[in-house]
């Protein structure tokens, strides 16, 4: 197994299905196993005590309401913090219980990279995780860490390889993405079209799949799939898969 199996195209659930349950937890995960899913797109901050929980902002304000940061919380005293019986889960623990799942994992802060690659290699689970951050200082911290996983572009690659792109300098773009398997980036960025036919093709010139975030829209979905990215991030899985089935089905 790798990340990338089964292949593309896919739909990656933002934050798992959230529409009984809160994001980022294995409710949500689960609901969008249940609506066909394979992929779920996370984030990843570090506990005072060192383990990877699964939440996108710093603070527990979304969660509770409660203006504490994550780093400054045990991992225990999170989870004394449930939500109408919902946890803010380990990654680890989310790993092990949903072994069938791949995990694309957005790494929020330096501090937090040693604690996700050891929660990984504790669920024996490079095979189904994609290690990115926005920021190249974590996003290299990751590719140091664990070479052999595949591994994201940050923002700093991406905007560099579309330099590079502009400038049709193929040794730019290669140079700036050999390090990473996968693009991920908005459809849309200051005005411009990053993912129109001609660049989507310098994209996967250089790396194996790109993903465009985050559309809940079922006719732009379908658009993108049409022109060919191997994975859309949705906080829609629902209506994802039954656009992806359609378009397979054309």
């Amino acid at each position: 197994m790798t990340y990338f199996d089964p292949p593309g195209p896919r739909i990656l659930a933002h934050r798992g299905l959230a529409l009984t349950a809160p994001e980022n937890t294995i409710a949500a995960f689960e609901a969008a196993s249940e609506v066909g899913v394979t992929h779920i797109e996370t984030d990843a901050h570090v506990t005072a005590d060192g383990s990877a929980v699964l939440w996108h902002d710093p603070t527990l304000a979304r969660w509770n309401g409660e203006d504490t940061p994550i780093i400054d919380l045990s991992a225990a005293q999170l989870d004394e913090r449930q939500v109408e019986g919902h946890r803010i889960p380990t990654l680890v623990a989310t790993l092990s219980e949903l072994p069938r799942l791949h995990f694309n994992i957005d790494v929020k802060t330096p501090t937090a990279a040693r604690a996700v690659i050891r929660a990984v290699d504790a669920a024996h689970a490079f095979d189904r995780v994609l290690l990115t951050s926005f920021h190249e200082r974590t996003a290299g911290m990751l590719r140091s860490l664990a070479p052999a996983a595949t591994q994201g572009a940050p923002t700093e690659r991406v905007t560099l390889a579309l330099a590079g792109i502009r400038l049709r300098s193929r040794a730019l773009v290669s140079r700036t993405l050999a390090p990473v398997d996968a693009v991920q980036l908005p459809w849309r960025a200051a005005g411009i079209d990053l993912v129109t036919p001609p660049r989507l093709a310098w994209w996967h010139r250089y790396v194996r799949e790109v993903h465009v975030w985050t559309i809940n829209d079922a006719s732009e979905q379908l658009e993108l799939l049409r022109r060919g990215v191997d994975g859309i991030v949705t906080d829609r899985s629902d209506i994802g898969m039954r656009v992806l089935r359609e378009y397979l089905a054309e």
